[in-house]
């Protein structure tokens, strides 16, 4: 193992910290945290865990003070913008798109205000958390609509005279119903990513790294992964190849004292419905069985 640490930068509280621990975890990382301690120690791999505010996770990647951080993707292209802005080098990349953390960058309008279309606020003012992103979205519809950042609940800047519309981050909509606003355009599908610095690492040190991003990969490979197994006869094996979403060549086995019907053993990336059991079974598939894959390296 080698001497160096290293950091991982993740969210302190909010809808992306245990998700983030529980992927870390299920990569077989066993780590020490007390409720108030900013630092969970790794006891098993040489990675330690960074509790911080999911706004200093690109900064602190960025810095290289944290060799990695898992960030929703709305925060660290907000970052990375700001930094082009300035005609500054980002320093992390985007490794990895994760599957949690999902939610949608989009405008939205008072309901009696009579907007419905970003082109209909051309001279008025919008009010954001997230202004470069936005507002390179203004400058690509060469619209002259003004950017105002507004921290905290953007939802209220319509009703105190801020601005005239909102672009916001939107989940279930609820907020924007609250304060009678409309959802409209969407700027940025959002979603938990796994960010690495660009500063170079020691050989051991890219090795955990290079290990635990494979890892990460494998537990998302295997969220809705089955391992499935049936007996069928020979000749629908592409027919069963079509009906399984996902799949990769099935391995096949002969039974004995057959030579019209193999066993098939497959893994399906995707759902398996019930419908999808009862196709294979209308085209000679029995003996169907679906499994859960607990872990699976590409």
């Amino acid at each position: 193992m080698s001497d160096k640490r290293i950091k991982i930068a993740i969210q302190k509280s909010g809808r992306l910290t245990e998700h983030s621990t529980s992927l870390l975890q299920k990569c077989g990382l066993i780590f020490s945290h007390a409720k108030d301690q900013l630092i969970g120690y790794g006891e098993n791999m040489p990675f330690d865990l960074m509790f911080v505010r999911d706004d200093d996770i690109p900064d602190l990647v960025q810095d290289n003070l944290c060799q990695l951080g898992i960030v929703g993707l709305n925060v660290a292209m907000e970052k990375q913008i700001g930094l082009e802005d300035a005609k500054k080098a980002c320093a992390y990349s985007i490794e990895q798109t994760l599957d949690f953390g999902q939610c949608l960058l989009a405008f939205a309008y008072p309901e009696d205000s009579g907007y419905s279309a970003i082109e209909q606020l051309e001279g008025k003012t919008i009010a954001t958390s997230y202004p470069f992103i936005v507002s390179k979205y203004i400058d690509e519809k060469k619209l002259n609509i003004k950017i105002t950042e507004f921290s905290g609940a953007v939802e209220v800047a319509p009703s105190l005279g801020k601005a005239e519309a909102i672009c916001d981050l939107v989940s279930s909509g609820a907020t924007l119903k609250a304060h009678n606003l409309t959802q409209g355009e969407t700027i940025l599908d959002s979603t938990a990513v796994v960010i690495q610095s660009n500063n170079s690492l020691g050989d051991k040190e890219q090795l955990w790294v290079s290990k635990l991003l494979e890892r990460i990969n494998g537990v998302l490979q295997v969220r809705e992964s089955k391992y499935i197994m049936m007996h069928a006869p020979k000749d629908s094996i592409h027919t069963i190849t079509e009906l399984l979403p996902g799949t990769e060549s099935p391995t096949i086995i002969p039974l004995e004292g057959t030579s019209e019907i193999v066993a098939v053993h497959v893994v399906c990336k995707e759902t398996i419905f019930w419908e999808t059991l009862e196709d294979l079974k209308s085209i000679g598939a029995s003996s169907i069985l679906v499994v859960p894959v607990e872990k699976m390296l590409m």
